[in-house]
């Protein structure tokens, strides 16, 4: 099976999962807004996208806001790949700054997450790994509670950023991003 055929499977199951929102695999999503030239009062800009593997979106009248994105990837991972998504994810999060981002690796039988994705995976919100192409329950319903933990997260991070000078918003006092694993001699 190829990556984008994986990812359709899985982003239809998502889908149909989550209720008030969309799962498309192939979407695409701008990272970069350029400013070629100012003309008056409005500048022209080159719009840039990646193509992303699975995008969870809310969609309301006309618009849509993206809200979690996961690449996948088949078999293995290399150090490269790595680096690459991590920095995509950056540049993702640079212009949706309430986006969530990770990685979803399938078909990797034995394998657990290799440690290159911890060492080089710096901007990944999370990283989860299935056995085989179909999920066993517990890895449907692991991925199932990242992404809705993931969602709820893009909302408290868009509260928090874009109401930080109303009166009205939520008070914090602390922000605490906790490190929580699951591990494979545990199921």
């Amino acid at each position: 099976m190829k990556e984008i055929e994986w990812a359709k499977l899985v982003a239809v199951k998502l889908d149909n999962a989550l209720s008030g929102y969309s799962v498309e695999a192939g979407k695409k999503l701008l990272y970069a807004n350029e400013i070629v030239e100012y003309g008056g009062n409005s500048p022209s800009y080159n719009e840039m996208a990646y193509e992303t593997d699975i995008l969870v979106f809310e969609s309301k009248n006309d618009s849509w806001k993206p809200r979690v994105v996961i690449e996948t990837k088949l078999d293995s991972v290399t150090t490269h790949d790595s680096i690459t998504y991590s920095q995509k994810s950056a540049t993702h999060k640079y212009v949706h700054p309430y986006l969530r981002y990770g990685i979803f690796l399938g078909h990797r039988e034995h394998h657990p997450l290799p440690g290159r994705l911890f060492r080089h995976g710096a901007h990944f919100d999370f990283m989860l790994s299935w056995k085989n192409y179909e999920p066993e329950e517990h890895e449907w319903k692991t991925l199932l509670d990242i992404v809705k933990k993931e969602i709820k997260a893009s909302h408290q991070l868009e509260e928090m950023i874009f109401n930080s000078r109303s009166k009205q918003r939520e008070k914090y006092i602390a922000l605490h991003k906790p490190l929580v694993t699951t591990s494979a001699k545990k199921l």
